[in-house]
């Protein structure tokens, strides 16, 4: 159950990127990282809808769902699925509030493993997760967008994650874009739309 919770909630989130992708130099990825940082400082709160595709290697069909995702700093998140199926999980208080389709149970959040997923999470949408010292860092850069790949340093989150891409289009400081890698080799690609900043985001966004 920790694993299907980490590759759910991680979103992740995108499709993936054609363009040609050319590494930074180290003076634009240090531009590129307080420009973000700055920026991202003023969110309190972050709303999206999202479409997230999973490819695994026994499926000839990838499996797309759609859902919302809310945000309210320092570290409530809200990741609900509404089609095909209905599946939401809250971050909250230190727990994982999880409701499948009505059943609802908790998970302790205390532990190692969850608050690096929910770091990880938050720290995807408000640009402190540059300066996490649980993941290595490459930025690259193409037309379209600016990217910064992340590979964990923890055995535990190598476990379930071997790569993640943050894309940020040009000219933007939140991501549009998020490609997963887990260890098995599935992909769990998320793209983000119609996304709105410090918008009010009512109470009942964040109870299952």
């Amino acid at each position: 159950m920790i694993k299907n919770i980490a590759l759910s909630t991680l979103l992740l989130i995108s499709t993936f990127v054609f363009a040609q992708n050319t590494a930074m130099s180290g003076a634009e990825a240090k531009a590129f990282v307080t420009k973000i940082s700055s920026e991202t400082k003023e969110i309190k709160t972050l709303q999206a809808d999202f479409t997230q595709t999973k490819k695994m290697d026994f499926l000839d069909k990838s499996i797309v769902t759609y859902g919302k995702m809310s945000l309210k700093t320092p570290n409530i998140l809200s990741w609900k699925y509404t089609k095909p199926y209905q599946y939401s999980i809250v971050f909250k208080d230190n727990k994982i509030f999880i409701n499948d389709q009505g059943k609802k149970s908790s998970v302790d959040a205390k532990s190692k493993t969850f608050e690096k997923i929910n770091k990880l999470i938050v720290g995807s949408s408000n640009g402190q997760m540059f300066n996490d010292p649980e993941f290595s860092v490459t930025y690259l850069k193409n037309a379209n967008f600016n990217i910064a790949k992340f590979t964990p340093k923890s055995a535990q989150l190598l476990k379930y994650i071997k790569q993640i891409e943050l894309s940020f289009p040009k000219g933007q400081s939140t991501v549009s874009q998020v490609n997963m890698t887990e260890n098995s080799g599935d992909t769990t690609n998320i793209v983000f739309k119609n996304t709105k900043i410090n918008a009010p985001i009512a109470a009942s966004e964040f109870s299952l």
